[in-house]
C-alpha cells in the first residue's frame, strides 16, 4: 500500500477545514478517506510513473467536465475505466485551491454515492 504521506496530510487538513468527519482506510492500493462509510477521496502512487495522485469519487454528472481539468485522467486500474471516479496527478493539485476544488467535488457527490454492501458478520 503505497501512498504519499504529505499528500494524505493535505487531504486530511482540507477535510478538517471543511469540518467533515472521516475515517481512513487502506484500500485500492493506497489510502482512502471514508465519509459516511463511503469512499470519498484517496491517495496512492501511480505504479507506472512513481508519482503521487489523488483518487477522486466525483460521480457521473461531473465526470466529463472533470476530465478536461489539468492533471485529471480516467480512473483505470483494471483495464476498464470506472465512471464517476478520476485520478488527479500532482499537476492538478499542486496549488491548495486546486486540491480544495477536488475535495469539495468529492464531498458534493458523497451524499449521492452508494455505500458498498457490508459483509455480514459470521456468528458461530
Amino acid at each position: 500500500m503505497a501512498y504519499d504521506e504529505f499528500l494524505a496530510d493535505r487531504v486530511r487538513q482540507a477535510l478538517k477545514e471543511k469540518k467533515t468527519s472521516f475515517e481512513e482506510k487502506k484500500m485500492m492500493g493506497g489510502l482512502c478517506f471514508m465519509v459516511d462509510d463511503k469512499m470519498c477521496i484517496g491517495v496512492d502512487i501511480d505504479k507506472n510513473t512513481g508519482f503521487s495522485r489523488l483518487m477522486a469519487r466525483i460521480g457521473d454528472a461531473e465526470y466529463q467536465q472533470a476530465l478536461q481539468k489539468n492533471g485529471c485522467s480516467e480512473f483505470n486500474i483494471t483495464g476498464r475505466a470506472m465512471k464517476g471516479f478520476v485520478f488527479v496527478s500532482t499537476d492538478g493539485i499542486d496549488m491548495q485551491d486546486d486540491l480544495e476544488y477536488w475535495v469539495q467535488l468529492c464531498l458534493n457527490f458523497n451524499p449521492l454515492a452508494k455505500s458498498s454492501k457490508k459483509k455480514p458478520s459470521s456468528k458461530t
